[in-house]
């Protein structure tokens, strides 16, 4: 199999930079997936005989560094080279070998057909090109590998009295998103139904909810990995926006203890083995 070398190209539409100064903040703050859920794709790929897998969008590996000890070699993509550098070095510290990591954008790569038995797409699908990026991981999948879409929730995704009080804080200092876009189900709808018409097999999404107890330090360090509230779009009011959100969170629990019922999940679709 041969190296995929860097890729420079950005695809139209997407900021390439948009989190820049985050990858620190999201290798310690962003909630891990649980360990039942790559438990279960991995049943469902059958990892036993899987030797490669491709992790696109992969940030600092929160995907590809959890799945490593079970494949031969892993490719990890990610467009901002922070985020690559950051998980670089963290497979060095955990001594993770077998991880190959690329700069670039996931449309712009150009791996071998045939090549792998996993394709990952964690929390990044949204920001894709979606229909080519599903039609190229058709391509690149093995016959009878499968493609999985991950996503999980963050700390402000609920409605919670501390939530809705952190939000009113965010809303005051950063661009958020508009709730009025998809919803979630309406995404995962979207996402079989992309797999379904590329050609995948055996569609269905699997969620797993796990509970997590937040602190005001957790949730001020969550919101500085996300893309909207990142240090680098605060600029100036940093000091500002950990007090208020700080004032704002311990005037609903003076303990500083949130709690959470976080909802992880993901779209799995298969390659014919036939073709």
């Amino acid at each position: 199999m041969g190296e995929l070398k860097n890729i420079s190209a950005t695809p139209a539409g997407f900021a390439s930079n948009a989190f820049a100064g985050t990858a620190e903040h999201y290798i310690r703050y962003r909630l891990p997936y649980p360990g039942a859920l790559f438990e279960d794709l991995l049943t469902r790929v059958d990892a036993v005989d899987a030797e490669r897998m491709f992790d696109l969008g992969c940030g600092p590996g929160r995907i590809a560094l959890n799945l490593a000890p079970r494949f031969r070699d892993v490719w990890a993509l990610d467009i901002e080279p922070e985020m690559v550098d950051v998980g670089r070095a963290d497979a060095v510290r955990r001594g993770i070998r077998n991880v190959q990591w690329i700069v670039g954008a996931a449309e712009m790569a150009n791996a071998p057909a045939s090549s792998f038995d996993l394709i990952t797409i964690g929390e990044a699908f949204h920001r894709f090109q979606q229909r080519p990026i599903v039609q190229r991981s058709l391509e690149w999948l093995h016959p009878g590998g499968a493609l999985a879409i991950m996503g999980g929730e963050g700390a402000l995704d609920g409605t919670g009295d501390w939530q809705r009080e952190a939000q009113a804080v965010v809303r005051r200092f950063s661009d958020r998103p508009s709730p009025s876009g998809p919803t979630p189900t309406e995404g995962i709808a979207k996402a079989e139904a992309l797999l379904r018409i590329a050609g995948f097999t055996d569609v269905a999404s699997y969620e797993f909810i796990v509970e997590h107890e937040w602190t005001t330090e957790t949730v001020i360090g969550h919101l500085y990995s996300t893309s909207y509230c990142s240090k680098a779009v605060l600029g100036g009011r940093v000091a500002l926006f950990e007090a208020e959100l700080t004032t704002a969170l311990l005037a609903t629990d003076p303990c500083g203890r949130y709690r959470q019922l976080v909802r992880f999940g993901y779209t799995f679709g298969r390659k014919p083995r036939g073709r």
